[in-house]
């Protein structure tokens, strides 16, 4: 299978990790990247570029001169590679990689083992045998947050908001083919939006066996705030598309 991996990238210059990318690539087959740079105000695509000009079979670039936000960085990365006739996956990962570039062989071995899955997730699952290293506090808010949600989509997801996430690419036209409503929430958006074309057995959410929590999060306060009025608003738009 053919796999394109998707990074959001904004103000990135001196966080991201070009050695690890580098390395993965290297021992890696019929794995891509492509960052999308978000109207970065640092240098930013100077280093993609580069990075681009070293693995011109590997690695794009698709450079967006305004910031839009993670969402739409991302929706226009998927929306760009689910086109190309020879690529059978499309995936998203955060550019801190907080999740380590290892993980995407068990995202990979998972899909050739099951052919009926149309969509893997990451879970920050802690249990033994995993080093999942994330905030007590942001735990139990994510906890929360993901036990709501759950009960609204009526589908027993634990982690909506892990940044690691794979799709065929027949999935993937269809679900990021409009804008979000939210910049961040998008997460649960495409739980919304897979629930016409999707069944549970097509679905599997992976645990993690490593997942680092990195400094840096550009979320705010206010953004934690406004995610009630944000999940009402998802809720209410997509709440007659069911099957």
């Amino acid at each position: 299978m053919n796999l394109s991996i998707i990074v959001p990238c904004y103000n990135e210059e001196e966080r991201l990790n070009i050695e690890d990318f580098s390395a993965y690539i290297e021992q890696s087959e019929n794995i891509n990247f492509c960052f999308v740079n978000d109207g970065s105000q640092d240098g930013t695509i100077k280093v993609l570029n580069s990075f681009c000009e070293k693995y011109p079979d590997r690695v794009s670039v698709l450079d967006l001169e305004i910031n839009a936000g993670k969402a739409e960085a991302v929706r226009r990365g998927v929306e760009l590679q689910s086109s190309l006739p020879h690529v059978d996956w499309v995936a998203f990962w955060d550019a801190d990689l907080a999740t380590p570039l290892a993980e995407v062989d068990r995202f990979v071995l998972l899909a050739e083992k099951h052919s009926q899955l149309k969509c893997i997730t990451g879970c920050r699952f802690k249990h033994l045998g995993s080093d999942i290293r994330r905030k007590m506090s942001r735990h139990y808010i994510g906890r929360c947050f993901a036990t709501i949600v759950s009960i609204i989509l009526g589908i027993p997801v634990y982690d909506t908001q892990c940044g690691a996430k794979m799709f065929k690419t027949s999935l993937a036209r269809k679900i990021f083919a409009e804008k979000f409503v939210s910049k961040w929430l998008f997460d649960v958006e495409l739980f919304f939006r897979m629930r016409p074309y999707i069944k549970l057995t097509e679905i599997y959410e992976l645990p993690l066996t490593r997942w680092d929590d990195v400094d840096g999060s550009r979320l705010k306060k206010i953004d934690f705030l406004k995610s009630p009025f944000v999940l009402l608003r998802i809720f209410y738009k997509y709440r007659n598309k069911d099957n």
